[in-house]
């Protein structure tokens, strides 16, 4: 799958439609970040949004939507049941696919710095993301809310933020920035207008109460319905499921006489929490989630979709991707191919004697193909880099920023072709010594590598005619002339192998 990183800021807004979807078109400005969700809830003023992207997009959508919410949202006359501390009062990251903790955690990072400088608000970094020890939890991050916090950012050193001034936006609030688990919102309503009934059931599952360690949990009052209503977070549901904490509430809840009228899921949920629940209700045997009609749908498409979105892209009338990230593309295709002849070879008896030599190939062409992944989006962002810098007000400053933008854009294919070379050298290795049933694989994998080589080479070339500097120059055209030569000469004696074989 491709890399997605997931968003979920939540906003101090439940009341008014049309500033929540002018926060979702601001988040959503840009192509390639896809709302997956949008909830309001008028009781608690809140409104959760989901969206999710790549990573190198996530940090300005989701800079976008905390402008947005800036502009349109006044904490000074804000009022709801929901705790809360900002306009955009959460932003967690969650790493869906392909992309790990540190990286999200980077992202935090990033958009943390941006929206304390940029917008003036303090930033807590929280969960994973955190810089000490006690900002792990939410909660007691956001102690004493919008008002109880303004005082307190300023005097308490424990209060300082990891971003933005030492004091409270009066409009905009503070807010807090992270990286978590996929969590369930949950909330359970129960047959009382009895808050302090809320309260206790609430207390029974709550964490910090004694309850289940990974379930968050607030009583509330629900005007609108004459009902109360028991608001978590589930924080980690593989570890304390749906089932048990719904379970756990209509247990104690019928202590004081009181029924579950009906619960619900804010925002979206895994699917496998769901799958759990419907496990424990039907009290199904040897289910698993391969039986699911529509997980195997995407398993026998999913990739097949991947790959033509990116040619879509490709095909679009944005000059980005372009040729350059095509042809980093084409080098990882290459390095796939050669993992996978080792892996048709590796543990089979006639292989032994080359086994830890095909073993290596086959972990440096994994590597090779998430790097040469990564410079997929790589090149089209040095693209768009040149375009910004062209834009920049006529100048010394903007000659100077388009030259150092075109020597990256330069930088960017030839790294793609020193691994796409590399690429090469494994693909001889694995025709010469993998499985011979596989010799075709083997020789597709040495022509998608020289044509990595020889299109990342073009991408060089044509930006070194927009340099200035001329020792740079010479440098890069060098560089490309020797990998160019040492690519041939690989692919020759692949083909040639290849040849041989058939």
């Amino acid at each position: 799958m491709a890399k997605l990183v997931e968003c979920v800021p939540n906003f101090s807004e439940g009341r008014r439609p049309e500033v929540l979807d002018a926060i979702c078109n601001a988040i959503t400005a840009e192509d390639g970040v896809v709302l997956l969700d949008k909830e309001m809830d008028p009781d608690h003023n809140r409104a959760v949004v989901t969206f999710v992207c790549h990573p190198s997009l996530a940090v300005e959508a989701a800079f976008r939507g905390y402008q947005k919410a800036a502009e349109l949202i006044d904490m000074t006359t804000h009022k709801g049941e929901h705790p809360r501390m900002g306009a955009c009062d959460v932003c967690p990251f969650i790493p869906i696919s392909e992309v790990t903790i540190e990286e999200a955690i980077e992202l935090a990072n990033k958009l943390g710095r941006k929206v304390g400088e940029e917008l003036a608000i303090p930033v807590f970094l929280y969960e994973d993301a955190r810089t000490r020890a006690d900002r792990r939890n939410l909660a007691k991050v956001r102690t004493g809310e919008y008002e109880g916090m303004t005082e307190a950012i300023e005097k308490d050193p424990k209060r300082k933020p990891d971003y933005g001034p030492a004091k409270m936006n009066l409009k905009s609030g503070a807010t807090a920035i992270g990286v978590r688990f996929p969590l369930v919102a949950f909330n359970v309503y129960l047959g009382t207008n009895q808050k302090w009934i809320a309260d206790k059931v609430a207390d029974a599952v709550r964490s910090l109460k004694g309850g289940y360690r990974f379930v968050k949990a607030l009583g509330f009052e629900i005007k609108e319905r004459n009902q109360v209503q028991i608001s978590m977070n589930l924080v980690n549901y593989t570890k304390t499921p749906i089932f048990r904490v719904f379970e756990t509430i209509k247990s104690e809840a019928a202590r004081y006489g009181v029924n579950v009228t009906s619960s619900e899921i804010i925002g979206l949920v895994p699917n496998e929490a769901m799958l759990d629940v419907s496990d424990f209700y039907l009290r199904m045997e040897n289910f698993s989630s391969a039986q699911v009609l529509e997980q195997k749908l995407q398993e026998a498409g999913g990739s097949a979709v991947a790959a033509e979105s990116f040619a879509d892209e490709v095909a679009s009338s944005s000059p980005a991707p372009g040729g350059g990230s095509v042809a980093a593309s084409a080098g990882a295709l290459g390095a796939a191919l050669a993992s996978m002849v080792c892996r048709l070879s590796i543990g089979k008896k006639q292989f032994d004697k080359v086994k830890d030599e095909l073993t290596q190939v086959r972990d440096r062409g994994d590597e090779l193909r998430a790097e040469l992944t990564q410079l997929v989006e790589t090149d089209k962002e040095a693209f768009n880099k040149v375009m910004d810098a062209f834009k920049l007000p006529a100048g010394q400053e903007r000659d100077d920023a388009v030259e150092l933008a075109n020597k990256e854009a330069a930088n960017v294919p030839l790294e793609v072709m020193k691994k796409s070379l590399e690429t090469l050298k494994l693909a001889r290795v694995v025709a010469e010594k993998g499985n011979q049933n596989s010799i075709t694989d083997s020789g597709v994998a040495g022509l998608m590598a020289t044509a990595s080589v020889h299109g990342a080479g073009y991408n060089v070339r044509i930006n070194l005619t927009s340099i200035n500097d001329q020792a740079f120059v010479t440098k890069l055209n060098g560089e490309v002339a020797v990998i160019t030569k040492e690519a041939e000469d690989l692919a020759s004696q692949i083909r040639k192998m290849v040849e041989s074989k058939l």
